[in-house]
């Protein structure tokens, strides 16, 4: 109504997460996932929010509790995700979510009814529904449309219809951007084991303990010699205010084929493990982010899963970033390749695109009043604590992270003398089509 002062359900600390609002087609609920309760992003709703005046609303109910995050494991700043919907037949809520510990999805049902029972649960252990999945929708019918990938298949959209049949049906892809003569053969296929793992807390973030997808070496042609430890190669994802997970990601097969091992890190800033997890990266992009790849590879070659004579990392653009500190501020990897990674956090800060034109101020510090922190994070200005080989690979039309920040990071290394090539891909036009790509070495 005009005039009247909205109502604030959830988010006025300033600190809450507020997500994917939605109303019960059934009930006239209001839905949302927030972390305001528990630290976790959990399935929230207000009841009667229709037929009762705005004023009069009563607060927000967690309407199940659990140690996980509802809203899937991307962050909330990405476009599409869909976590929960509703049954329009019954008006069930279906909510996508990865109980702790576990890397596959589970989908619960509830009840329509307030305070919304659990119903039942399915996954893929019940031979119905893909590994991972989310984006729920449904149809009158009761039949669930959802997206689904799992380490053998990339991301497909699924039909089901197991919350209308006695048995379990099996999820039935519509659609998928594999083709089914491309499928890889089972035998190559490295099956991903959700670890964690202790680390260190220089930052003083009361968070000890990391994750990350281990992938051992898997290729049914071949064995390694009997005793023989293999390489490691630790992964650090972008963002660096996203997550990994355990898609199929041929990038991580063509390791493993070879006899590599693989650790794909959700160091802390993650998301997937809670606010506390989230969080412990603000202001600490650069420390706790480096801490949680050493750990990691530190931990697999105690475990007897690797060889700490071969462990090397790579990462993409903020995952170049921690790459390259990792590589400059540790004495952990061997070798390193960064893909359109940050070298120089102040050319970023003055360089990079609108929308994260001041992301930096919240994971480092205010730019420029607080530059000494961005040049000490800064791998270009440690070039001297830097002995091992590096590779850096960059595309010459990168908004986000542009080329100068690898050129920059190259010369740097030529003029120490380290072991390093610089790789640039162009776009191919009529007049690049024969040199689509540059390089130089040392």
């Amino acid at each position: 109504k005009e005039g009247t002062a909205p109502t604030v359900v959830a988010g006025a600390d300033g600190r809450t997460s507020v997500l994917q609002p939605a109303w019960s087609p059934k009930t006239g609920e209001l839905f949302f996932v927030s972390d305001g309760q528990n630290g976790f992003w959990n399935l929230h709703c207000v009841p009667d929010a229709q037929s009762t005046p705005l004023g009069r609303w009563e607060r927000a109910t967690n309407v199940m509790p659990l140690g996980a995050d509802f809203s899937g494991s991307a962050p909330g700043w990405a476009l599409g995700q869909q976590g929960y919907s509703f049954a329009r037949s019954s008006g069930a809520v279906l909510a996508a979510v990865r109980l702790p510990g576990e890397a596959a999805s589970t989908l619960l049902v509830l009840d329509s009814a307030f305070p919304h029972a659990e119903l039942s649960r399915h996954s893929a252990a019940d031979g119905g529904l893909p590994y991972g999945f989310g984006g729920l929708c449904s149809k009158e019918d009761g039949t669930v449309y959802l997206l689904g990938s799992s380490p053998q298949l990339p991301a497909a959209i699924y039909e089901w219809s197991g919350l209308t049949t006695a048995a379990a049906a099996p999820a039935t892809m519509l659609a998928s951007s594999m083709k089914a003569d491309a499928v890889i053969d089972p035998k190559f296929i490295s099956s991903p084991q959700l670890m964690q793992f202790p680390t260190t807390d220089e930052a003083k973030t009361g968070v000890l303990t990391a994750y990350g997808y281990y992938y051992p070496p898997t290729n049914g042609d071949f064995s390694a010699p009997e005793g023989e430890l293999p390489p490691l190669l630790v992964k650090a994802h972008g963002g660096p205010t996203a997550c990994t997970g355990a898609s199929f990601n041929p990038g991580t097969l063509f390791w493993t084929s070879r006899g590599f091992a693989v650790m794909d890190v959700d160091y802390r800033g993650s998301t997937g493990y809670g606010r506390s997890y989230r969080q412990a990266l603000a202001g600490n992009w650069g420390i706790v982010d480096i801490e949680d790849v050493c750990a990691a590879a530190q931990f697999l070659s105690q475990q007897g899963l690797a060889d700490p004579a071969r462990l090397c990392i790579d990462g993409g653009s903020a995952g170049g970033f921690t790459t390259l500190g990792a590589l400059a501020f540790k004495k952990v990897f061997a070798a390193g390749c960064s893909l359109y990674g940050v070298a120089d956090c102040s050319a970023l800060a003055a360089d990079t695109h609108k929308f994260e034109s001041r992301y930096l101020d919240g994971l480092i510090g205010k730019y420029p009043e607080e530059k000494a922190k961005y040049d000490a994070r800064s791998a270009i200005y440690s070039t001297e604590t830097l002995s091992c080989p590096v590779l850096l690979l960059q595309g010459d039309e990168d908004k986000i992270v542009p080329p100068n920040q690898a050129e920059a990071m190259h010369k740097a290394l030529l003029d120490k003398g380290i072991p390093t090539a610089l790789k640039v891909n162009t776009i191919a036009t009529p007049a690049t089509a024969t040199a689509a790509t540059t390089a130089t070495a040392a």
